[in-house]
């Protein structure tokens, strides 16, 4: 099975994402990309406020995110992934789901299911 250039972007992201290159991961997202809780509030619109975020996450020396699933129907991507991270209570990992919406060749919109932290012992 081809590979989808939706699925290339998403993937770009996620590559940019565990390097923690914020000028690479934003280079997925179209400058009026907008990021979402799943089926709730927008918590980011756009480049400015997206590189706010991402430059306090990809501050965590722990952050990686792996890719345990990935769905590609047409321009939409959903990933599950299990993250690390560096929690205030310790370095733990979280499950995710990220559904991306991917038009001309750029992440137009970003939902995300976010499960529960588990510490790592």
């Amino acid at each position: 099975m081809a590979i989808s250039s939706a699925e290339v972007v998403v993937q770009q992201q996620l590559d940019a994402y565990n390097a923690k290159n914020v000028a690479a991961w934003l280079a997925t997202y179209a400058l009026t990309a907008e990021q979402f809780t799943l089926h709730g509030e927008r918590f980011a619109f756009g480049h400015e406020e997206m590189r706010a975020r991402i430059v306090v996450r990809f501050s965590e020396p722990d952050l990686y995110a792996e890719l345990l699933q990935r769905i590609v129907m047409g321009n939409i991507v959903i990933d599950y992934e299990c993250i690390t991270r560096n929690f205030p209570e310790g370095k733990g990992t979280l499950e995710m789901m990220c559904i991306y919406e991917v038009t001309d060749g750029l992440i137009q919109k970003a939902s995300f299911a976010i499960g529960s932290q588990k510490l790592l012992k």
